[in-house]
């Protein structure tokens, strides 16, 4: 039986609302919030240890974090205006689209369903993207994409120090390294406010559920997969690759 993201009941932290002195048009104010009731009960024994609620709410939220964050780094490629935007374009493609396949093998072996599609949360983050135009598009990338990041940081490293299963580890340890990746591109564009990083972080509202879980993908429908196109390295750009679907 798989274990879906919605029956989890799983809260989606990835993402808060970044407020600038210019920019007061952004998506619903989002919150870290964990929907888990019993975060620490297990819900499988597999071959890699024992699976948790949290554990299985941590390989879903790296796949939401994907299919949003790759979508803006095609974006940052297309519409950035300056190079650093462009570069940190590139990392989000390519360490996101390592990540999800590394996501998609972990929740196939320990038989967890996960999303297509983004929360709606998430969804309003790339709709702003997508609306904006020039140096505000610069700026709100660094500071949305700066913010999201610095708030499942710690999420990642809680996961690594309590989950007994080892595909979780080995999850963990990835996607510590690529949040650490892009938070470090994210503030070498030279755009993050770190002021209202600060505040945003230490005092997030809260949200419904239902703007912070992904829905559920039809049955048999294909899973959509992050691709990287050949070539494209973190330092070689190229062309911005769209999602493709297998069965």
């Amino acid at each position: 039986m798989r274990i879906s993201g919605n029956v989890a009941g799983t809260g989606f932290l990835v993402g808060a609302l970044v407020l600038t002195a210019t920019a007061l048009a952004y998506p619903t104010m989002v919150g870290v919030q964990n929907t888990s009731s019993t975060p620490s009960r297990v819900i499988a024994q597999t071959s890699s240890g024992p699976l948790t609620e949290a554990d299985r709410d941590f390989v879903v939220k790296v796949r939401a974090a994907g299919l949003w964050e790759f979508p803006s780094g095609q974006l940052a490629m297309q519409k950035g205006t300056i190079p650093a935007v462009k570069t940190a374009g590139e990392h989000l493609i390519v360490g996101h689209a390592a990540l999800d396949d590394e996501d998609r093998k972990v929740a196939g072996l320990l038989g967890i369903t996960l999303p297509n599609q983004a929360s709606p949360q998430q969804e309003g983050f790339v709709a702003t993207l997508s609306a904006d135009t020039g140096h505000q598009f610069d700026s709100d990338l660094a500071n949305i994409l700066r913010l999201t990041h610095g708030q499942i940081f710690p999420v990642i490293a809680n996961i690594r120090a309590q989950t007994k299963n080892s595909l979780v580890r080995e999850l963990a340890d990835q996607a510590n390294n690529t949040v650490l990746d892009h938070i470090t591109v994210m503030e070498k564009t030279g755009l993050v406010d770190f002021d209202q990083l600060l505040f945003k972080e230490t005092t997030p509202p809260r949200l419904p559920k239902s703007e912070l879980t992904p829905p559920d993908p039809p049955a048999g429908a294909p899973t959509m997969v992050l691709s990287a196109p050949p070539g494209l390295t973190t330092d070689s750009p190229t062309t911005a690759p769209s999602p493709t679907t297998t069965p």
